[in-house]
């Protein structure tokens, strides 16, 4: 029976695992992005933080629930979501 490699990809690790394949949509890819950012500042010695903003309905559709359901990862990444007002 062939099971599956202890190095394979899983959902659940797409906005975490730091080497090898992650599978991502596309909006998801944006969120790992500021993500990494964040990562990639502190490795130099940098406090950095984010902020991401948009209004709610913009072209990237759903990219805000994206951003809601990873909130405590982004919390602890200092990655700050906000929605904008029009």
């Amino acid at each position: 029976m062939q099971g599956t490699p202890p190095d394979a990809p899983t959902l659940e690790d797409r906005f975490t695992r730091t080497q090898g394949r992650v599978l991502l949509s596309g909006n998801q890819a944006l969120v790992r992005l500021a993500l990494m950012q964040r990562q990639r500042d502190v490795a130099v010695g940098l406090n950095t933080a984010g902020f991401v903003s948009g209004y709610r309905g913009s072209p990237l559709a759903r990219i805000d629930r994206e951003f809601e359901k990873v909130r405590p990862l982004l919390d602890a990444h200092h990655v700050v979501v906000r929605p904008g007002v029009n």
